[in-house]
């Protein structure tokens, strides 16, 4: 864990929280002009520990519409006479309480030095995208799976994710409204498995292109229903170019699992 900073001389104290959310009723992590985000819910909950003041946040992904969490992370700053009387334990109650009814809670929080980021500190995302693979139409999972009633072939899906690990140009996989620099990442794992009526995607990555996981997802079940071959996802790849790859599966099926740094904050 990394040791706090001497706060003698400092107004605030630098704090990191594990949050849990359900992204459905929300326009995303970030706040937007219209409708309400994760954000806005965390941030009006630390500003009533800091007599109203804003604490602005930063997150380590910042999750699309509909794109749930069980493992995201972000760090804030907070009044140092705040900080004085509040315990890890005592932070994530107080947020938990002033962030009711709504489906955000802090799993856990801890103070950190003052050069943690939630964002450039992260040496890993995970990520899992959910099918369900079944004629019926879902009545408990509606906002936490893509419904896809014909079968799909996961072994074939599996055989296609397998030729996209690695280090690659993923233009043909990200957003056109992405930001990124640069469209080369390091994907270091993308499994599908089959379990009954489920068909799940594992994806591991030091950081994500905007909707890369769900344009893969997408791809990946034209492979699973047989319209596509595996060697068509390579040319794919290879073509660098968003309009040769397959559609964008929807936000629901997608949940960021877990962040990870050199050092675990919550240790």
């Amino acid at each position: 864990m990394t040791s706090p900073r001497d706060e003698s001389d400092d107004a605030t104290c630098r704090w990191a929280v594990r949050l849990e959310y359900d992204g459905s009723r929300f326009v995303g992590w970030q706040r937007q002009a219209s409708g309400r985000s994760i954000q806005d819910v965390l941030e009006a909950a630390t500003a009533r520990l800091a007599a109203g003041r804003p604490v602005p946040s930063i997150v380590a992904g910042r999750t699309d519409a509909g794109v749930h969490a069980a493992g995201q992370v972000a760090h804030f700053d907070l009044p140092r006479a705040a900080s004085e009387r509040l315990t890890g334990a005592r932070l994530r109650d107080a947020l938990n309480f002033h962030m009711k009814p709504d489906p955000v809670a802090v799993l856990c929080a801890a103070r950190v030095d003052a050069s943690f980021s939630a964002r450039f500190s992260a040496i890993r995302r995970v990520y899992r995208y959910r099918i369900l693979n079944r004629p019926a139409r879902p009545a408990l999972e509606a906002e936490r799976a893509w419904h896809i009633r014909q079968p799909l072939d996961a072994s074939a899906m599996q055989a296609a994710a397998a030729i996209l690990v690695g280090r690659h140009d993923f233009t043909s996989f990200r957003a056109s409204s992405c930001q990124a620099k640069s469209p080369v990442r390091t994907l270091d794992r993308l499994d599908v498995a089959r379990d009954g009526e489920t068909v799940t995607l594992h994806a591991e990555a030091r950081s994500f292109l905007h909707h890369q996981i769900r344009n893969l997802a997408g791809t990946l079940k034209l492979v699973g229903d047989h319209r596509w071959s595996v060697d068509d996802v390579a040319v794919a790849l290879a073509a660098r170019d968003r309009s040769r790859a397959g559609p964008t599966a929807p936000p629901q099926g997608l949940t960021l699992l877990a962040v990870d740094y050199p050092e675990d904050p919550f240790r």
